[in-house]
Formats: C-alpha cells, structure tokens, sequence
C-alpha cells in the first residue's frame, strides 16, 4: 500500500490573478489530505473511497471534476491501472472546500501515494508537477500555485514570468495566527478564468491598472510580512477585499463574514481562494483573539480552520 500526503492552504493575495503575471502569497496550513493507493487482486480500473470531511454539497459538485483529475494524474504517471487495478482511499483533516486547496491537496497526496505504491522514485519536483497537472480538470488552467503550496509547505511568494513557475521563501520574523472561515458557497474555480477574460475584454486600461494595484499591494505585504509588521499586512488584505469586491470576486456572504471579523477585532480580512464562494481569511495574531474571531463564525454555523503560519 503507498501513502501521501498534501498541505491545504490558503492565499493572503494575488489569488484570482497569477494567470495573468500577478505574484501570489501563499501559504501551506498544517491541515492535509491523505490518499492511499492499494492494489486489488481482481478487476480493471480504480475504484474510490472518499473520506474526507467537506462543506456540504462540496464532494458531490466537484465529483466529475475529481475523475478527470485521478485520470490525468494516472496518465501523467504511465500508470496502467487496466493491467494494475487500484483501490485509492482519501481520507486527512483538511476541510474539502472552496479556497482552501482541497484540490489541490488530492492531487499531490495521490502522485505521493502511487509513486510509493509503483516505486517510481520521484524527485519533489516531478511530484509538483504531476500534481499541477491533475489540477487543470478542476481549474481549467491550473497556475501552479496552489499544488506547489501543498508540495513544499511553508509561506511563499509564487509567480509566472513567460509561462515559467517561479517561487520563494518568506521569512517572517515569528509565526501567527489565522482564521479560515468557509461561506458555504461552492464556487465552480473552472468559470473564474472566462469571468477575469470577460473584465480583460470590456475594459483592457482598467483591468491593467487593477492588476498593477495588486502586484504593488503584493509587494507592500510581502515587505510587512518580512518586517513582522502584521498591522500592515492586515490594512493591505482589507484594501485587496475592497478591490475584489469592486471586481465582483467576493460574495455577499463573504463581505459580511469579512467586516463581522474586523468589528471583533481582526488586523484584517478578506475573500481567499478562486473568489465568489468558499473561504475567507482573518488575520488573528495571538491565541486569544484566533479564538475569539473562531468561536464566533461556529456559533453561527460556519465551517472554521484555525492555522499557524510563517515564522
């Protein structure tokens, strides 16, 4: 039996955008997906069990997108499963969900477990890019990102420059605390690409001008991020809301969720993820206040990630 493993995680900026050049910060959580791969005895083909704890509804409308992706995955690997018929098993902690990586974290935990079943012997690299590609059936065109957050761990800045996947290390000073909180809205991630096309084509100089606003709002966060100046972090993840908001990638649950965090007294808040359902994130320095941010989404039903990031 091989087994893998993939971080969820989440996105402080540049979400929607990384298609189009924008850098991205982002970060693995120490929530994962768990796979395993076993072989079946009789049989042709893959059979799955899925386990994993979701938003409701969540397992079901990605279920045609989740088949696609074991294919490409399988393809991709040159894994014959007609001759080597196989049982995958996922299972893990993450919540499946919009915005949180879920996804992405399948992908990843699968190239794990089959390259330990089959005895491939494959690199880091060549995992993160099997997993990218069994990505693309859930995103359309899948930047990279997110599988090579659930690849490496850690806080990250990730960029495309001429097609190329790009990446870095951010070192804060001292980790801190965050709150992830799931709208229960199930966004299709596929349709987000056709939305920021639709926005290019309507209006080329202001679509740009947004695009530049954000990879300026990257830099300042990446810089604060560095420093350990986490107030300033959090006025740049309300500025970025309040563009994407304009851009219609947030939702009104989503904006209520995020000005409900800042009023309790969250350094900052904002839609996380593809945008238009799924998570958003608050920035809660200190145990106390994660808790406090935390306890007040679940009272009200939501689905609730507490996470401890950088450092």
């Amino acid at each position: 039996m091989g087994k893998g493993t993939g971080f969820g995680k989440t996105i402080l900026i540049g979400d929607q955008f990384v298609l189009e050049e924008v850098p991205a910060i982002v970060s693995a959580i120490s929530y994962e997906t768990e796979t395993t791969v076993e072989r079946l005895a009789t049989g042709e083909g893959w059979i799955l069990e899925d386990n994993r704890i979701e938003v409701p509804g969540y397992k079901e409308k990605k279920k045609e997108q989740q088949v696609g992706s074991i294919n490409r995955v399988l393809e991709v690997m040159n894994i014959d499963v007609k001759k080597n018929p196989i049982k995958i098993t996922v299972g893990g902690d993450l919540l499946a969900g919009s915005g949180v990586g879920a996804s992405a974290a399948s992908c990843v935990s699968l190239a794990r477990a089959l390259n330990e079943e089959f005895k491939l012997g494959y690199t880091i690299e060549q995992i993160n890019h099997v997993a990218w590609q069994g990505e693309f059936p859930y995103h359309g065109i899948a930047s990279g990102v997110d599988n090579t957050a659930s690849t490496y761990g850690g806080l990250l800045r990730f960029w495309l420059k001429d097609g190329k996947q790009n990446f870095e290390k951010i070192k804060t000073p001292k980790p801190f605390e965050i709150v992830l909180a799931n709208s229960g809205i199930t966004a299709n991630t596929a349709l987000l690409d056709e939305f920021s096309e639709r926005q290019k084509k309507e209006n080329p100089a202001l679509f740009a001008s947004r695009m530049q606003a954000i990879t300026d709002q990257g830099r300042e966060m990446k810089t604060a991020l560095e420093a350990g100046d986490l107030k300033k972090v959090g006025e740049v993840m309300v500025t970025n809301h309040q563009l994407l908001a304009e851009m219609e990638y947030s939702h009104e649950i989503l904006d209520k969720m995020c000005k409900d965090a800042l009023e309790r007294g969250a350094w900052g808040a904002k839609v996380t993820g593809g945008g238009r359902g799924g998570y958003m994130i608050s920035l809660t320095p200190g145990v106390e206040l994660q808790d406090k941010i935390a306890s007040a989404f679940e009272a009200e039903g939501y689905k609730v990630i507490k996470a401890t990031i950088g450092g």
